[in-house]
């Protein structure tokens, strides 16, 4: 690693400072946020130059099941709700991803990555939930109104 990669480190870090975000530094280069205002543990940033990477688990899918109705949402959902991120898989685990340049960054779009994430955890985790919970539309209705 040389030293304006380590620079741009100490550059992300200061932004999570700046943030208010409690974190906790894994390795050079590594980061896991948690932003408790939004209720999002474990928000996995990694700084692989020139790419920054924004990651958080969602749920877990259980193994020996399709879930088609599932992936038909999450596809309609990178169309509209994460246009610069992505919802997808990771092993097991339906996740929210997001990338950036980062040699040019700005606490602003570092901020803007972390806010997209939280309101797509926010106003989705509870629908893709209760798909791979194999509730129905009519019961994840019921379950709003509650």
């Amino acid at each position: 690693m040389n030293a304006s990669e380590v620079e741009l480190n100490d550059r992300i870090e200061s932004f999570i400072i700046e943030m208010g975000l409690p974190f906790e530094q894994v390795q050079e280069g590594l980061w896991l946020v948690h932003d408790e205002a939004d209720f999002i543990d474990n928000i996995v940033v990694y700084h692989n130059y020139p790419v920054l990477t924004f990651r958080v688990k969602l749920v877990d899918l259980p193994e020996g099941k399709g879930f088609p109705e599932l992936f038909r949402r999450l596809l309609q959902l990178n169309s509209s709700s994460m246009i610069a991120g992505a919802f997808g898989l990771e092993d097991n685990s339906v996740v929210v991803v997001d990338t950036i340049q980062s040699e040019n960054l700005d606490a602003n779009e570092f901020q803007a990555s972390i806010d997209a994430m939280a309101l797509a955890v926010r106003e989705h985790y509870e629908e893709l939930k209760a798909i791979v919970d194999g509730e129905t539309g009519e019961q994840q209705a019921a379950a709003a109104e509650a």
